[in-house]
């Protein structure tokens, strides 16, 4: 299958699901071109920025795990080329 480039938005509501989020990125390393977090203190959120080129099944199902996290959610973006 072909590789696709994505983003993945993730907004986290509930920092008590980080370490499963961090765990999840972890597994899905090497397909991850980088990332980018900023914390928004004022509304207590943290949004995070992943960039990835892999088949869009794995893209899928890492974007399917991340939004089953509780307190996180996320969308995702596919490149047309």
């Amino acid at each position: 299958m072909e590789n696709r480039v994505a983003i993945i938005g993730i907004i986290v509501e509930d920092r008590n699901s980080v370490e499963a989020l961090n765990k999840l990125l972890h597994e899905y390393a090497e397909y991850i071109i980088g990332r980018m977090g900023i914390p928004y203190k004022q509304k207590n959120i943290s949004i995070i920025s992943v960039v990835l080129d892999a088949p869009q099944d794995v893209i899928s199902a890492l974007s399917g795990k991340i939004g089953n996290l509780k307190g996180i959610s996320s969308k995702t973006l596919f490149a047309n080329a």
